[in-house]
């Protein structure tokens, strides 16, 4: 199996990127301070700044073919030094289709998440995976979709609320079963409809933590919250109880903005908590 790819029971997850982008730790995580990265410091760039994958996860299980998020997408974004917009010739390299794609989960409603939904076709706005049903936390729509005249919401006008014109949007509430393997776990925080994502088949178990987490760090450091979190102590607690659940059942993890491709285990060390990379 390609190392973009691994097994988890009867389900395959595939990793999927739209590029990267770059933030200086003390943007991102302004309450830290720099000391506090010395002993992390390979885990940032040699310029000595954090580098996020913007990534996306492909699950084939049973019939479903789902996809968890769809990146910034192509045209403009306020990112200096990054990349992105990679996300269709990324899964066309490795075999995938868009109109292969049944469900299409969207953890929350940044930017970052939302990018390839739509594309205009023939002028007219268009999903980009046609034959998908497209979920979303209600929390973050009803949130969202009333900021979407601000020229920073613009992208929730061109990307999102076409879903719902259209009829290809389900708004999801609480912890849900989409499918027979696949459950979306609740985690608000970063936003107030974030959700994660479980993976079950054959007693085994991932989960796709969406921005419950955005570096490898917070396994250990989980009151470590960054700017764009709307409520930082929720999203603390619930990073906690999250990495905590997942710790307890052995589950994968699986971090769109973890290093590529994403995947890694829990392990302990002199009684600290790191992420391993597969």
């Amino acid at each position: 199996m390609p190392d973009y790819a691994v097994k988890v029971g009867d389900a395959e997850i595939i990793s999927v990127s739209d590029g990267h982008i770059h933030f200086a730790p003390s943007d991102f995580f302004p309450s830290i301070d720099s000391a506090e990265w010395d002993p992390y410091a390979d885990e940032l760039t040699d310029e000595g700044f954090i580098r996020m994958n913007v990534g996306s996860f492909v699950i084939r299980v049973a019939d479903v073919v789902a996809l968890v998020d769809t990146g910034l997408g192509e045209g403009d974004h306020p990112f200096d030094n990054s990349e992105w917009g990679l996300l269709a010739s990324d899964m066309a390299s490795k075999g995938i289709a868009p109109d292969e794609i049944t469900t299409v989960i969207i953890t929350h409603l940044h930017r970052d998440h939302v990018g390839w939904n739509m594309v205009e076709k023939d002028g007219a706005p268009t999903p980009f995976f046609p034959n998908a049903r497209y979920y979303i936390p209600k929390a973050d729509w009803d949130v969202f979709t009333r900021r979407a005249g601000m020229a920073m919401f613009s992208y929730i006008a061109k990307q999102v609320t076409p879903l719902m014109e259209l009829g290809a949007l389900e708004l999801v509430e609480g912890e849900r079963s989409i499918g027979d393997h696949l459950t979306a776990l609740p985690t608000p925080g970063h936003t107030p409809g974030h959700t994660s994502l479980l993976v079950s088949s054959s007693g085994e178990s991932a989960v796709v933590l969406g921005d419950a987490a955005h570096v490898p760090v917070q396994a250990h450091h989980t009151d470590w919250s960054p700017r764009a979190d709307t409520n930082p102590e929720l999203s603390r607690r619930n990073r906690t109880d999250l990495f905590d659940r997942m710790e307890k059942d052995h589950s994968l993890v699986v971090s769109g903005h973890f290093p590529v491709p994403g995947f890694g285990r829990l392990v302990r060390v002199s009684g600290r908590r790191y992420w391993r990379a597969l």
